[in-house]
């Protein structure tokens, strides 16, 4: 059984960046995709950024720019670069997984973006 484990969320005022990490109980070398969502009160989790194992990097248009997806193989661990940050960020973010059939998600990190 994989396990997510999110870290370096927090409050930050706008403009400011924040980096998160998703740290993985094994290797994810072998997932097909790993990626960031988030969920704001009264909202749906939507897509941040997703990374696939070829490389290939896709973000949220509302985000676009602003934030970078990462991995790091040797260290197992996923990472989301996120600057100039606005209100609109505000949501528990959640770390992703995904190797046929299984998705996998961690426990989520809370990012408040406020002055």
């Amino acid at each position: 059984q994989v396990q997510l484990v999110e870290s370096g969320g927090g409050l930050v005022q706008p403009g400011g960046s924040l980096r998160l990490s998703c740290a993985a109980s094994g290797s994810i070398f072998s997932f097909n995709v790993m990626g960031w969502y988030r969920q704001a009160p009264g909202n749906q989790r939507e897509l941040v950024a997703r990374s696939t194992s070829g490389g290939t990097t896709n973000y949220a248009d509302s985000v676009r720019g602003r934030f970078t997806i990462s991995r790091d193989n040797a260290n197992n661990t996923l990472y989301l670069q996120m600057n100039s940050l606005k209100p609109e960020d505000t949501a528990v973010y959640y770390c992703n997984a995904w190797r046929p059939p299984n998705n996998y998600w961690g426990q989520g990190t809370q990012v408040t973006v406020s002055s």
